[in-house]
């Protein structure tokens, strides 16, 4: 499903990405760690492709994504699912209008959106807060808004960078779950993070960048 080839990032005369390989089947659970500027945000911009690497080639089922144009890059990342840290939610709009507005934009019709948003948000737990602006809510449940706004179009590929990264331990937990539950019914997930209990909770498999560089590749049961 991912194939990243040989992949170098330099910003000025720092390597962020250097030769960078490994290969991602579907459904698996990709947690990419490391510390703070090992490479694993500019790395999950690459496959997204809102980083072009300056050398080697990433390609994500039938995309070379490291060499698409904007026409191009707008339907690839209509397949995925993207999730960030700072959550980017509309604050004008409520949780269902924030997870029913990429279905609007695609042009879905009225009944479609009003039973996928229905379903995604039992699924992340936001149904009873359907009704409520971000501001309204807690960290935990903006960010399960901004999942489940992620997974509105039902796409096979999920990135998360740094999911983590402003909620305490509980919501920390409750979102690993969340996690494990998505990916066990059948959607990859890449997830970038230094989150220590969130490695833990999420330990399939391992990606350990250090200084830019692939250090270790580790599965668990």
């Amino acid at each position: 499903m991912i194939l990243v080839d040989s992949v170098s990032k330099k910003y000025g005369q720092q390597h962020v990405l250097n030769d960078v390989s490994f290969r991602v089947k579907g459904g698996e659970f990709v947690s990419i760690v490391g510390s703070s500027g090992a490479g694993k945000t500019t790395l999950l911009y690459a496959l997204i492709g809102a980083v072009k690497p300056d050398k080697g080639k990433i390609t994500v089922d039938n995309y070379d994504v490291s060499s698409l144009g904007s026409g191009k890059i707008q339907e690839y990342r209509r397949r995925i699912g993207i999730v960030f840290q700072d959550y980017k939610l509309l604050p004008q709009k409520t949780v269902f209008e924030n997870v029913a507005f990429a279905l609007e934009v695609a042009g879905y019709d009225g009944r479609f959106i009003n039973r996928r948003v229905a379903d995604v948000l039992k699924i992340t737990g936001m149904e009873e807060h359907r009704n409520n602006f971000p501001r309204e809510l807690s960290g935990g449940e903006r960010q399960r808004t901004a999942i489940a706004r992620a997974l509105v179009h039902a796409p096979e590929l999920l990135f998360a960078d740094e999911p983590t990264g402003n909620l305490d331990p509980e919501n920390t937990i409750a979102l690993a779950k969340l996690f494990q539950k998505i990916n066990k019914s059948g959607t990859t997930i890449i997830l970038a993070t230094h989150d220590r209990d969130m490695i833990g909770l999420c330990n399939k498999r391992i990606i350990t960048l250090d200084n830019g560089r692939l250090v270790s590749d580790k599965r668990n049961s």
